[in-house]
C-alpha cells in the first residue's frame, strides 16, 4: 500500500497499514462494506471459515494493569485459566481500558500497532489454516496473513490458551 492510499484510511487502519508496511508484510488492510466487529461477521463478509478469523482479545493483568492480547481462532474460546497460568491473574478489560491500552476500539483491535505494546499470546490452533484474517484497527478493517506471520509481526510465541472443543 502506497503512502497516499494509507492516508485515506481511518486513523487506526493507517497505523496498522504503516506497521505492516514497515515489517514488509505483503498484504495491507482492506475495508469491508459491513462491520466485522465479531469473528462471525468477519468470516461472513470474507467468505471464509470462522476459524480463519484471528480474534484479538484483550485482558487486563491485575498485578500491573498491563494489557494482555490473546490472538486465537474465531471458532475457539479462550480459557482464562490457561492465560492466567502463563501471564499472571487477569480480568476482563472494559472498552475504556482497551482503547487506552491499544489505541483501538473493541471490534477493531489489531494484533499490531498498539498504543502500548501488550503482553501477547498466540494460540497454536491458528496453525490449522494456511491463511487467516485479522482486524486492522477499525470495525470494517481486516488484513490477510499466514498464522506464522503473527509470530514475526508481534514477537509472541505460540501457546495453548483455548478451551477444548466439545
Amino acid at each position: 500500500m502506497a503512502g497516499a492510499e494509507i492516508t485515506t484510511l481511518p486513523e487506526g487502519m493507517q497505523r496498522v497499514a504503516a506497521a505492516l508496511q514497515r515489517a514488509g508484510h505483503p498484504h495491507g488492510p482492506v475495508m469491508l462494506d459491513d462491520a466485522a466487529r465479531t469473528a462471525q461477521q468477519a468470516a461472513d463478509a470474507l467468505g471464509v471459515q470462522l476459524g480463519q478469523i484471528a480474534k484479538s482479545i484483550i485482558f487486563r493483568r491485575r498485578s500491573d494493569d498491563a494489557a494482555v492480547l490473546v490472538i486465537t481462532s474465531g471458532d475457539r474460546r479462550v480459557d482464562e485459566k490457561k492465560v492466567d497460568a502463563l501471564v499472571g491473574k487477569t480480568g476482563r478489560a472494559d472498552a475504556e481500558f482497551v482503547k487506552a491500552a491499544t489505541g483501538f476500539s473493541i471490534g477493531g483491535v489489531s494484533p499490531v500497532a498498539h498504543a502500548r505494546p501488550p503482553v501477547t499470546l498466540i494460540d497454536r490452533e491458528l496453525l490449522r489454516f494456511d491463511v487467516v484474517w485479522a482486524a486492522a484497527g477499525h470495525p470494517h478493517g481486516v488484513f490477510q496473513l499466514r498464522p506464522q506471520d503473527l509470530q514475526a509481526l508481534t514477537g509472541a510465541a505460540l501457546a495453548d490458551v483455548v478451551q477444548q472443543p466439545s
